[in-house]
């Protein structure tokens, strides 16, 4: 039997292990191995040379960490440091005048100039007046009257009109002074269904870009109110009878071809009341109604009526939009060319090409796109350096008030 704690294996000695009545004189040899050997002294020594064996690793590395990875970081305080101090203006000459180059100085502003070019050379930059940037509030009190779907706009008692007071101001000549060789409005269409792609278009393309905004958001008026505050001007789009109708449905409150006028007049109040602000309607679809003269003529004389033009988004080549017009006495435009008609990038840059092209031809042109990703891309980097080509971008009140 083995017992835990003793010094000695009882093995040899326990009575139940050897024969009765026989006495074992002799030791085992485990026991006399036992005797022999001093078991405590050697664990006792071996461990005191362990616990001096670390102590003198310790002493002769004089490391506390004992080997463990560690870095050292000096941390400087440094004083704090005072904010420059704004540049002031240089006292006036005792005439009250001062150069060029002391104003420039005063200012802060660093000029760089061409190689050998004095002060008096620098290049003019046209900086617009922010007045002509603004558009005028909407709606304007004079321009509005209550309709059953909203504030609907009319022609004010001093004939004032909404295509006119609402519409973004037109520069006359490129940034440079320069006659442009052409004039390119763009409208870009479907705004205020996708959240995404109508902020893209108001922050992202150049403010000269009219917008039109879907009636069947459900926050158009807002929507349309930031555009305008970029500077873009809006139209409305309304929602007109294609050929396959009601296969291909353009929505509630669609201009149907074979409606009364005065249902279509009513549908078309619905649509006027979503936008305040807006210059005039865009066709959404509407092949059909487009083509037939009877069925087109009670909505563009209330268009006009109410001091609004119509624009052709030239997507049906059967539209009677420009003949109608005329006969109505509605202010009517037609666009040359459908954008993105291919959304592809070659096709809507070979259209925007094309645009130019009959801007410089014609001296002006007229574009439709919709409010694609894509086309808003591609748009975006064909606008950079457009007048750098010599093409100014006008709204497309532009086509819509002057007689082409």
């Amino acid at each position: 039997m083995l017992q835990a704690g003793s010094d000695a294996v009882t093995l040899a000695n326990d009575v139940l292990s050897r024969p009765l009545g026989i006495r074992n004189e002799a030791p085992s040899r485990l026991a006399r191995w036992r005797a022999a050997i001093p078991v405590r002294p050697i664990l006792a020594a071996g461990s005191s040379v362990l616990v001096g064996a670390l102590a003198c690793l310790i002493a002769f590395t004089e490391d506390p960490l004992g080997g463990e990875p560690h870095a050292v970081v000096t941390i400087t305080l440094r004083e704090p440091v005072a904010p420059a101090p704004e540049p002031t203006l240089a006292p006036a000459a005792p005439d009250g005048s001062r150069s060029a180059g002391e104003v420039e100085r005063a200012s802060g502003v660093a000029v760089t100039r061409p190689e050998g070019a004095a002060v008096p050379d620098a290049v003019v930059i046209r900086v617009p007046d922010p007045a002509e940037l603004s558009l005028a509030p909407a709606p304007d009190p004079r321009l509005v009257e209550k309709g059953r779907y909203g504030v609907l706009p009319r022609i004010g008692p001093d004939g004032a009109r909404a295509l006119d007071i609402y519409a973004r101001p037109e520069a006359t000549s490129l940034r440079s002074g320069a006659a442009p060789a052409g004039r390119i409005a763009l409208v870009v269409t479907g705004l205020g269904i996708g959240q995404t792609v109508t902020q893209e278009a108001v922050t992202r393309l150049p403010p000269a870009v009219t917008l039109a905004f879907a009636p069947y958001g459900s926050d158009i008026g807002k929507a349309a109110t930031r555009a305008r505050e970029a500077g873009h001007e809006v139209l409305v789009q309304a929602p007109m009878e294609p050929f396959d109708y009601p296969d291909n449905d353009p929505g509630p409150q669609t201009l149907l071809a074979g409606a009364k006028p005065a249902e279509n007049t009513g549908r078309l109040a619905f649509v006027l009341a979503r936008v305040p602000g807006a210059i005039g309607v865009v066709n959404y679809m509407g092949a059909r109604l487009t083509g037939e003269a009877a069925s087109l003529e009670p909505v563009l004389r209330e268009i006009g009526a109410r001091g609004l033009g119509f624009l052709d988004d030239g997507s049906s080549p059967r539209s009677l939009a420009l003949e109608v017009g005329r006969r109505t006495r509605t202010p009517v435009a037609r666009a040359d060319a459908v954008v993105d008609a291919q959304p592809l990038p070659d096709a809507i840059d070979r259209e925007l090409a094309r645009l130019e092209e009959t801007a410089r031809r014609k001296g002006f042109a007229l574009g439709t796109a919709m409010a694609l990703p894509l086309t808003v891309e591609r748009i975006l980097r064909w606008s950079r350096d457009l007048e750098a080509r010599g093409i100014l971008l006008v709204p497309a009140s532009h086509a819509l008030r002057t007689r082409r």
